[in-house]
């Protein structure tokens, strides 16, 4: 896929662009740190920039593994009519290899535990890559019942697949109603008559907010899903030319765990999935997107029933001037016996210590549940709040949880960076171009 010409005439190709990347001559910036150069007053030429790194993290439900793993003996049974895994049900097929003692199953990302309904296949996933046991419970065609425990480095086939990630776009929720809401957008019942907000989307960070036209990301598009290797496969379900988003796989043998995981909503477990992927600069007119900042990128407020729509706000409300991180102060925490942080905490990251709660850092989404919901203040950062004017009154609407987290995302763009500067990561151009069925 050759670069287009701009109409000053000044395009470049992929294979030149890793041609410098290989010379040691190019220059490589994460999203972040552009946004940073023009917040400073930087003017930000063709030249200045050869390759952004890009990335988002965030729930991102369209997910499913596919995996192949030997359980028994071959001829030890005939067929599997039910198969948990860690109490997930898998779906088994698509090949029947039973009878070689070999079970290949479908895992969905949503799936729910039949054993705890605050599991789901995100925590399984996560377990997995992290080199977990996994208990696996087959029942067979023929009513019996076996068990055996496996783990990710015994499971030569692991594959996890993207149905619909990394939308260019999301949306910001509030629930006008009176009564609370049960709802994946919130790990509560969502409060009424708008007393808090939830949103979702890395804005200026996202990977298609940079290449909108999808001129370098396309089928065959080399990317890190989750930390490992993987390749964009196309567009992904209720995908739009206004509004796309994208398939893909990776194998899950190379994934990082911190990047992963179960996001415990109030309607049930989601699964949290990161991307980076790069942008290489084929001609100035990339740099129009890539250059915009938050306060540009326009996210629509929606009613959570009906997704009706509110207000038009941008991302640079939800992200300007706030914290990315939330901060942990152990010596405000009250120790209260009964902790709501820890009840409500949607990734299971804080627990209970000898002398008061115990926040894991390594596990924390950085939602900022937490700071509506301690009491003694140990938790804070400033998530800000949101000026929309709707149903004839002017209103100030607090941010009490984000679906996306940002912080992490910045990470793995420079890990992205970091590869490619390095030659542990290599630009490709895709095999084709994405497009759409009208």
């Amino acid at each position: 896929m050759n670069g287009e010409l701009d109409n000053t005439g000044t395009s470049r190709t992929i294979p030149e662009i890793q041609d410098k990347i290989d010379a040691g001559d190019a220059i490589v910036l994460t999203a972040a740190e552009i946004s940073e150069r023009i917040r400073a007053g930087e003017d930000i030429k063709l030249e200045d920039v050869d390759v952004v790194t890009t990335a988002t993290r965030g729930i991102m439900s369209g997910t499913y593994a596919v995996l192949s793993f030997k359980v028994s003996e071959p001829d030890s049974f005939v067929k599997a009519s039910e198969v948990l895994l860690n109490g997930v049900p898998a779906v088994v097929g698509p090949c029947p290899n039973e009878r070689l003692g070999i079970l290949d199953l479908i895992v969905l990302g949503t799936a729910h535990s039949k054993l705890d309904s605050n599991y789901g296949g995100g925590h399984l996933f996560r377990e997995m890559v992290e080199g977990k046991n996994v208990k696996v419970d087959v029942t067979t065609s023929e009513g019996s019942h076996f068990s055996v425990e496996t783990r990710l480095s015994e499971i030569p086939y692991a594959k996890l697949n993207a149905t619909r990630h990394a939308f260019k776009n999301y949306r910001a929720f509030v629930n006008p109603g009176k009564e609370p809401i049960k709802t994946i957008f919130h790990a509560l019942p969502f409060e009424g008559e708008f007393r808090e907000m939830t949103f979702c989307g890395c804005g200026e960070l996202n990977p298609i907010e940079n290449d909108p036209k999808l001129e370098t990301i396309g089928i065959g598009t080399r990317v890190l899903l989750n930390g490992a290797d993987g390749f964009v496969t196309g567009a992904g379900t209720r995908s739009a030319p206004d509004n796309p988003n994208l398939t893909g796989f990776a194998d899950m043998h190379d994934m990082t765990p911190e990047y992963m995981g179960g996001f415990v909503t109030s309607a049930g477990p989601e699964i949290i999935n990161t991307w980076a992927v790069p942008i290489p600069i084929l001609h100035e007119g990339m740099l129009e997107n890539i250059l915009k900042l938050d306060k540009e990128i326009p996210l629509k407020l929606v009613d959570l029933a009906g997704r009706i729509p509110l207000c038009e706000i941008t991302y640079g409300d939800v992200w300007d001037n706030v914290d990315l991180n939330i901060k942990y102060k152990p010596e405000k925490c009250l120790n209260c016996k009964d902790c709501l942080v820890i009840e409500a905490c949607p990734m299971n990251a804080v627990s209970r210590g000898g002398n008061g709660a115990v926040h894991n850092p390594e596990l924390c989404f950085n939602c900022g549940l937490c700071i509506s919901r301690c009491r003694g203040e140990a938790f804070s950062a400033n998530l800000g709040s949101v000026r929309c004017a709707t149903g004839g009154c002017l209103r100030d609407i607090k941010v009490t949880l984000r679906q996306s987290d940002r912080a992490r995302a910045v990470i793995a763009a420079e890990e992205l960076k970091e590869k490619i500067l390095t030659g542990r990561f290599r630009l490709n151009e895709p095999v084709e171009k994405i497009s759409w069925r009208e």
